[in-house]
């Protein structure tokens, strides 16, 4: 496999499309807007002259970014396609849409794969006619970064796509970890019910926002606490996956908290709007402080 498309240029996508381009692969990066595409470009120059400060050649910077063509037409983008990566928004509408269409239009020979964070790659695979070729393929936020990628594997998923996805995967030196097919992987499953208690924990007024990060940080030895980290993710993201948790498992352990749905609905997205759990810097991760929801002041009365 040579030839990669990435459908999606946000955040995921292009960092998908980053790696890949890194590591000689030629990649079409798809969005249906020039803008965002250029915006995309901006982004992994920005991260490779961050990679060439640390020692990386600048050499490689040239070749990665001479690696990777962007497309607004997605049937020139998959014409001569080995693998898609799906990295648009997680919404299953959507996804089901983009895979029906690239059944059609891409070669038989392609994977099609999805970077879903909780989305049932069956189902996916259930609107093509190649459902042995559909896999999940879930890398973690920031790619060129994080070693992780969580191999999905569909109830039709054949032996050969895994193997080959898996493959593929240690040739970008990364870490594939296969997993089944069931609501939030292995990697959601359990990082958003955390998430969900801690906001909780927040929303039944035990702690405020810096408390509760500081236990788990200082506590647990966990990077960052779970409500940045919720901020960094995406409120609207997090509430996304409990909700197909929720809705998959039949379970009220996976009901989001009632704090976090009245905090998306009113526009608290976290870092992408500039606040959350905390106050970003406009347009950037820089954080400010915690936001008004760090009072010790129960939300409810348990």
């Amino acid at each position: 496999m040579k030839n990669i498309v990435v459908i999606g240029s946000g955040t995921m996508g292009n960092g998908i499309a980053h790696v890949f381009a890194q590591h000689g692969f030629s990649v079409n990066l798809v969005d249906i807007s020039q803008d965002s595409l250029n915006k995309a470009l901006a982004t992994i120059s920005k991260n490779l002259d961050r990679q060439v400060s640390k020692g990386l050649p600048e050499e490689v910077k040239l070749a990665t970014l001479a690696n990777i063509k962007t497309f607004t037409n997605i049937s020139d983008a998959v014409s001569d396609a080995d693998l898609v990566v799906e990295a648009a928004t997680e919404n299953i509408d959507t996804k089901l849409k983009i895979f029906a269409n690239l059944c059609e239009i891409s070669p038989a020979k392609t994977i099609l794969a999805s970077n879903t964070s909780s989305i049932s790659i069956t189902k996916i695979g259930s609107v093509t006619k190649r459902a042995d070729k559909v896999i999940g393929m879930h890398f973690m936020n920031p790619v060129p970064v994080m070693k992780l990628v969580e191999i999905i594997r569909g109830y039709a998923t054949s032996d050969e796509t895994t193997n080959a996805i898996m493959e593929l995967s240690k040739q970008l030196e990364k870490v594939p970890t296969e997993v089944n097919d069931y609501p939030g992987f292995i990697s959601n499953r359990i990082l958003l019910p955390m998430i969900n208690e801690a906001i909780y924990a927040l929303y039944e007024g035990v702690a405020g926002v810096e408390e509760i990060d500081t236990v788990m940080k200082l506590g647990m030895a966990h990077p960052m606490g779970p409500l940045q980290l919720a901020d960094f993710i995406g409120l609207d993201v997090c509430l996304s996956i409990l909700n197909v948790l929720h809705d998959g498992f039949g379970n009220p352990k996976y009901a989001p908290c009632p704090l976090l749905v009245n905090m998306v609905t009113a526009g608290y997205k976290g870092v992408k709007s500039g606040e959350g759990f905390y106050q970003w810097g406009h347009g950037s991760k820089e954080l400010i402080v915690a936001n008004r929801f760090s009072k010790k002041q129960p939300f409810a009365t348990v």
